[in-house]
C-alpha cells in the first residue's frame, strides 16, 4: 500500500487482513490524495471512500439462527473462530454469539479456540476441540473455508459427520460444497465474492468520474442447505 502510495496511482481497492494493521497507510494515501475503496473485511478507520462487503454479523447470526433450528432449541454448541484481529470473521463470531444467546437451551461449551490462517493449522485446532468435547457437541459452527473444510474432516475422522453433529460453515470453497452434497455439511453461509470484487472496482471507476457514491455497500449473503442447494439463485 505504501509503494502504491509513492506511485500516486489514481486509486487503490483494498482487501485488509488486518483490520489495525492497515490502518495507518490508508491514512497515508489519503492524505496524498488517494482514494481507498475497501471490500470484504473491515478497517478500524473512516478514511476509506466506501467499504464493499458482506453483512458479516448478519451471516453469523444466521448460522447461529439455523443452528437453534437444527437442534430444536437444544444442544452443546461449538463455534470455532479464525484469528484475531479478521474483521469479517470477529462480526461472524459476534452475530453467531448474539442468535445463540437467544435460544436458552443451546450451551456454548467452546467458543475460544481460533483455527489460524492455514488448513493445516485449523485440522490441528479442530482435532483438539474434538478430542476434548467430541461426545458431546451436538452442533459447530465454522467462520470461513479453511476451517469449515478441517472440522468437517475433524468429524468424518471420528464417525460424527453426515448428521450426528450438525456443521454449518461460512463459504463456498469446492470442498465445502462436496461436503454438503455428501451430507457432511447442513449448511454453509454464502457470500457473493464476483459481486464484491466488481462493485468495487465500479465505486472506484464512478468516484473517478466524480459521480456519487455510498459510504457502505452490501454485497449480500445467503444460507445454503440440502434443501435449497439447487435454487437457480443460490447455485
Amino acid at each position: 500500500v505504501e509503494n502504491f502510495t509513492s506511485r500516486r496511482v489514481s486509486g487503490i481497492v483494498l482487501a485488509p487482513l488486518d483490520a489495525q494493521a492497515l490502518v495507518a497507510p490508508v491514512a497515508s494515501a489519503v492524505q496524498a490524495g488517494i482514494p481507498v475503496v475497501v471490500m470484504d473485511s473491515g478497517l478500524n478507520s473512516d478514511k476509506f471512500l466506501s467499504y464493499v462487503a458482506t453483512d458479516n454479523v448478519k451471516g453469523g447470526r444466521m448460522a447461529g439462527d439455523a443452528m437453534a433450528k437444527m437442534l430444536k432449541g437444544n444442544g452443546n454448541v461449538i463455534l470455532l473462530r479464525f484469528a484475531v484481529g479478521s474483521a469479517s470473521t470477529e462480526e461472524r463470531e459476534k452475530g453467531f454469539l448474539e442468535a445463540v444467546a437467544a435460544h436458552p437451551g443451546l450451551k456454548l461449551i467452546s467458543s475460544d479456540q481460533y483455527a489460524g490462517v492455514t488448513r493445516e493449522t485449523a485440522y490441528q485446532a479442530a482435532q483438539n476441540l474434538l478430542n476434548r468435547f467430541g461426545q458431546e457437541v451436538n452442533g459447530i459452527f465454522a467462520v470461513n473455508e479453511t476451517s469449515t473444510i478441517a472440522m468437517t474432516q475433524a468429524l468424518r475422522d471420528i464417525g460424527k459427520a453426515g448428521g450426528t453433529v450438525k456443521m454449518i460453515g461460512f463459504d463456498a470453497g469446492s470442498q465445502s460444497v462436496l461436503d454438503l452434497e455428501k451430507g457432511d455439511v447442513q449448511g454453509l453461509v454464502v457470500q457473493n465474492p464476483v459481486l464484491m470484487g466488481y462493485l468495487s472496482v465500479m465505486t472506484m471507476v464512478k468516484h473517478l468520474k466524480g459521480e456519487p457514491i455510498e459510504k457502505r455497500i452490501d454485497t449480500g449473503v445467503v444460507l445454503v442447505t440440502p434443501e435449497n442447494k439447487e435454487d437457480p439463485a443460490v447455485k
